[in-house]
């Protein structure tokens, strides 16, 4: 099929492809995505974690105001990551930065979310900062079917002691009937340097990739989703040697793996955050060879793509063009995140 276009049938999760011989075919589509909810703190000192260090609890006033506020801006994003095409939320979306499943209870039970019936898988991680990565999932879509969380183990380089860090997440379910693997990743960050701390970030690449091949010795056709902050760009080592994710669809092996962010960072110059006037494309999806597969039957990926709406951006001041994010200068400013979201939007056609 060449040149395909499609347009949103109003009140269900379908579109229509047309080709140029004007067949028209039906797609179900979903959106997938990933999100960095930058500090999604609550209020309450939990005095068996370092949790004073967040920018919520380090506010001298109004502190329960700005969670509720914070909440809602989070659950208002989430709402609206690929309904311009689906006229739906996601289906699936991994999420960094949270403190506990009830900061993640209170984003779904907002008003604008509740009604999606969101379903949460989280454990709590060893981080120094108390922050999680989980996932969050529509019930009516998905069906998680077994859920596990693995043990980032890193040391300090003189130390030797060990750096407490965010686990990774793996949500294997069925997807409208069809299994999927999802691995949330919050990788280690630059602090001391890209150089300095890119070991550690390899180190977590290299869990990221034990994981790959465990689910891929059980079946070498599971259709596998890598998400996260990976505090690396598309093109560290940490995604191109370790996990040898591709920019073109066409090199992927077997059992490889295709990173549609990468040719958006390369080529285009995108990124989903942003320091010292320079983008970085920290936050990305990359996918197992059977879901680039010209096969509509099933599953496949149609788009991949940045969320950066003129809202979640910044208008003006020294930040101007960078992501509006939800804390700076030590104070609340209404924001979102210091990320943009990232989502893939998965089609599979219809048979009449």
């Amino acid at each position: 099929m060449k040149n395909l276009k499609f347009w949103l049938a109003a009140l269900c999760l379908t579109v229509v492809f047309t080709a140029e011989a004007q067949e028209k075919k039906k797609f179900k589509v979903h959106t997938v995505g990933f999100y960095n909810l930058e500090n999604l703190f609550d209020t309450i000192n939990d005095t068996s974690k370092f949790d004073e260090r967040s920018p919520i609890m380090e506010m001298k006033t109004k502190q329960f105001e700005v969670y509720q506020k914070k909440v809602k801006n989070m659950a208002r994003v989430i709402s609206e990551i690929g309904k311009d095409v689906t006229n739906n939320s996601p289906v699936i979306l991994g999420v960094s930065e949270v403190e506990n499943r009830e900061v993640l209870e209170d984003v779904v039970n907002d008003p604008a979310l509740i009604h999606q019936d969101y379903g949460i898988v989280h454990y709590n991680s060893p981080d120094v900062r108390s922050i999680d990565v989980a996932l969050l999932y529509q019930k009516k879509f998905f069906t998680p079917l077994s859920t596990s969380s693995h043990e980032l183990k890193i040391y300090d380089d003189n130390t030797k002691e060990r750096k407490y860090t965010r686990d990774q997440l793996l949500v294997s379910g069925k997807l409208d009937g069809e299994m999927i693997h999802v691995i949330v990743n919050h990788w280690p960050s630059r602090s001391g340097g890209e150089a300095r701390s890119r070991p550690k970030r390899v180190a977590a690449a290299k869990l990221t990739k034990r994981l790959l091949d465990s689910l891929q010795s059980l079946d070498p056709y599971a259709k596998v989703f890598i998400m996260g902050d990976l505090n690396d760009d598309p093109t560290n080592a940490s995604v191109t040697e370790v996990l040898q994710a591709q920019s073109d669809k066409d090199k992927v092996g077997f059992k490889g793996l295709y990173n549609p962010y990468s040719n958006m960072f390369k080529k285009e110059g995108l990124g989903t955050t942003a320091y010292r006037d320079a983008w970085s494309l920290f936050d990305q999806i990359m996918v197992t060879k059977p879901l680039i597969e010209k096969d509509y039957s099933s599953f496949t990926l149609y788009k991949a793509g940045i969320f950066n709406k003129n809202y979640l951006v910044n208008k003006k001041g020294r930040y101007k063009g960078y992501p509006k994010r939800s804390f700076a200068d030590g104070g609340f400013t209404d924001g979102f995140s210091d990320h943009f979201p990232v989502y893939t939007l998965l089609v599979k056609e219809i048979k009449e």
